[in-house]
């Protein structure tokens, strides 16, 4: 499998991290290559509900963020990809901090992708693990100006 282009790389995480809902989130897109990519967030108040704990849904966000561009780069770069199954469990509470979500594709097909992940805090603790399936849709890839690979 050819390598990604580094200057695609560098834009996809550009333009990913520049987009209205990572940025309303406050979460990144920190890292990306073939099956795997790493999501942070650095918690804020905004974070918080009513117990003073992260909400569960800003830690689904980052299992489904996770998962989604873990499985990216393995389909046609003419095509994107949606969630159609996300399953997560829920195995710590945290209040503040960094969090870490490590994404890893774990089945590529033609049409439909499984990928994990798992959410740590800064003390490298487990907080959260799921699990996503989506599915590839032709015609609606990002436009971005680098190529996916690099020419062999």
């Amino acid at each position: 499998m050819p390598e990604p282009n580094p200057e695609y790389i560098r834009e996809l995480i550009e333009v990913v991290n520049a987009s209205p809902y990572p940025e309303h989130m406050s979460m990144r897109l920190s890292e990306i290559a073939f099956d795997s990519a790493v999501i942070e967030l650095d918690t804020g108040r905004c974070h918080l509900q009513p117990f003073g704990n992260v909400h569960g849904g800003v830690l689904a966000t980052l299992i489904d963020t996770a998962t989604f561009w873990a499985a990216f780069l393995r389909i046609p770069e003419e095509n994107g990809m949606v969630n159609i199954d996300l399953k997560l469990n829920y195995l710590r509470p945290v209040t503040s901090g960094a969090l870490i979500a490590q994404g890893t594709a774990i089945h590529s097909g033609k049409s439909i992708s499984y990928a994990e992940a798992s959410i740590y805090n800064s003390s490298r603790e487990r907080i959260a693990h799921g699990t996503s399936t989506l599915m590839s849709l032709a015609g609606k890839g990002l436009k971005l100006r680098s190529r996916k690979f690099l020419d062999l």
